[in-house]
């Protein structure tokens, strides 16, 4: 069979568009092959484009349509002239839109052939990702990646209608930029008409987005493209996609206002709710019930602080670790009694590889209370303990000693752990929370200064303001993130208004006058023009688009990310350039 030209030949219908209601009419459809079922008089083929699938049979009554289609092979395109019929009762395939009928076709033209591809198109097999990444056309072919792209489109037509609903523009923002600190490293790009000098491409349009306020376009938005040069982890992406937005004249309260009924149109395209007013949750709070700033809600076993039945009993290592400040914190585990001896000797094992120092359990049993602490604190000890954490009879008690934060975090970490191993985290839930008052700086010891905990350009609390000059790791910020099941899907924050506070913070960063005129001087200049209080968020969306499709990594629901190492093992990126190329822009490789 020859590959034939396409001529003027239009498609009538997509492959996932006929059903009883074509019967009789003559069809033109374009696609792939799918499957083949050849059964000797009679040759069946299923064709696919991204709408679905057609069943086309070719029958005895016409021989060489029969020879041609015992030609075709998976994933050879074709175009298929013929006429729409009803199946046999006992033919009807209840699992496609177009399986109540089949085209009987009258031509076939083979638009061009395929290599057999390097995993199955038409079955949902394991392929290891790199495989996936590297034919990465032919993986986009899949059901479950048309599936990901499609929600994606719905999901980003959706935010633009609704922003544009609700009075903002969609403005674009320079690529090309300066090199200004947002906590990770910049990807640099030489200037060839500028020697030595260097465009960076940003990590957020954030001072653009800010500068846009100034300029009173009031609300702004733009789902846009942003990059950082961070350290390798498993789900992260060196090129990222975030929905940008800023308002002028904002509060939290106005911009969650804006924000939870996003969220409530995105969640009606998979047929989910997303009740409102979220959630809203102070980081401190976050730290002490659930050990992160991210919690996953749906796993319920809020963290507790158990110190006061340990203060004064004997068993050494508790009470000696609350002398000394530290405290007892604990979690339970619905229905963990049942825990064998090998099962509490792995979750300790866990909870020192997370960094506890040791984990002691506690549960009622039938015969009284049973503990490895049991003996040293004594029996009234551990039922307090059991009692203050709310354990019942079938229940397991897991606790740690030492500083608070670190203690919740290592705990919090174990609870996920857990609730995945248990699986508390039901998947057709979605848990919003936005939390809230985080502190304004961290410090970094190794370093001898304080760092920004979201970014430079972000307002301290009101009543926090004057902490800035005395005591600044005490003073909280007017930032806030949304959450999803243990997701952080946005940050934001309102931000610094006022120039002389700007500089202020600029200083406590450890930069000099200098250092802040060269990195911010334009940004700082435009401050003084008569700036309105502002704020704003930034969404993931490639993070929230996984959440929707049920995917557990974001490269599910890009089109044509990097792996893990920062690699596009299709294209070959990075790759090296031809050494004119490294003399026009004055760079030599060392």
């Amino acid at each position: 069979m020859d590959i034939q030209p396409l001529g003027s030949l239009a498609r009538t219908h997509t492959c996932g568009q006929l059903t009883s209601a074509a019967v009789g009419q003559d069809v033109v459809l374009l696609g792939w092959v799918h499957r083949v079922r050849d059964l000797g008089a009679l040759v069946f083929f299923d064709i696919r484009d991204r709408h679905g699938l057609t069943q086309i049979v070719a029958r005895e009554d016409a021989p060489s349509l029969v020879s041609d289609a015992k030609h075709l092979r998976p994933e050879h395109v074709v175009a298929v002239i013929g006429r729409v019929e009803r199946r046999a009762p006992e033919a009807i395939n209840p699992k496609i839109k177009t399986g109540d009928v089949e085209v009987v076709a009258r031509e076939i033209r083979l638009l061009n052939e395929a290599k057999t591809p390097p995993f199955p198109i038409n079955e949902d097999t394991t392929v290891s990702e790199d495989t996936r990444l590297r034919y990465r056309y032919m993986d986009l072919r899949r059901a479950r990646m048309q599936h990901n792209l499609i929600l994606r489109h719905k999901a980003a037509l959706e935010i633009r209608r609704y922003f544009d609903e609700n009075g903002f523009l969609e403005i674009e923002t320079p690529i090309l930029t300066k090199s200004t600190p947002e906590g990770a490293r910049d990807y640099l790009v030489p200037s060839r008409v500028h020697p030595g000098e260097f465009y960076a491409l940003p990590q957020s349009p954030q001072i653009f987005k800010q500068i846009l306020m100034i300029s009173g376009m009031d609300r702004y938005v733009q789902i846009v493209k942003c990059f950082r040069d961070e350290d390798l982890r498993a789900d992260r992406q060196p090129e990222f996609t975030q929905v940008d937005l800023e308002i002028a004249f904002a509060t939290e309260d106005l911009v969650f206002s804006i924000l939870e009924p996003l969220m409530g149109r995105l969640m009606a395209l998979i047929g989910r709710d997303a009740p409102r007013p979220f959630l809203r949750m102070a980081y401190a709070d976050a730290i002490t019930k659930y050990g992160s700033d991210k919690p996953d809600l749906r796993a319920g076993m809020e963290l507790r602080t158990l110190s006061e039945p340990f203060a004064s009993s004997n068993f050494s290592v508790f009470k000696n670790a609350i002398a000394t400040g530290e405290e007892v914190r604990g979690f339970v585990i619905p229905k963990g009694a049942r825990y064998s001896r090998k099962e509490l000797d792995t979750l300790a094992e866990d909870a020192k590889q997370l960094g506890a120092a040791g984990l002691v359990w506690a549960r009622a049993a039938d015969a009284g209370v049973q503990s490895p602490a049991l003996k040293a604190a004594g029996e009234d000890v551990i039922r307090r303990a059991l009692e203050l954490a709310g354990a019942g009879g079938g229940d397991l008690l897991v606790m740690a000693a030492g500083p608070h934060d670190a203690t919740s975090r290592i705990l919090g970490q174990l609870r996920l752990q857990i609730a995945k191993r248990e699986n508390l985290l039901d998947p057709n839930a979605y848990a919003f929370l936005w939390v809230v008052d985080f502190p304004m700086f961290e410090w970094l010891d190794d370093e001898r200064r304080w760092e920004f905990m979201h970014h430079p350009f972000t307002s301290p609390l009101e009543a926090d303001a004057a902490l800035l000059e005395s005591d600044p790791g005490r003073a909280r910020a007017r930032a806030y993130d949304l959450v999803l099941n243990g997701s952080e899907i946005g940050g934001g924050s309102i931000r610094i208004h006022d120039q002389r506070l700007q500089r202020l913070v600029f200083k406590l960063l450890g930069m000099t006058e200098e250092e802040a005129k060269l990195r911010f001087g334009f940004f700082l200049e435009a401050l003084e023009y008569g700036t309105p209080p502002h704020g704003g968020i930034a969404l993931g969306l490639d993070r929230i688009v996984a959440i929707l499709a049920g995917e557990q990594s974001i490269r599910e629901v890009i089109a044509f990310p990097k792996t893990a190492q920062a690699v596009d093992l299709m294209a070959g990126a990075p790759s090296t350039v031809n050494p004119k190329q490294l003399r026009e822009l004055h760079l030599k490789i060392d």
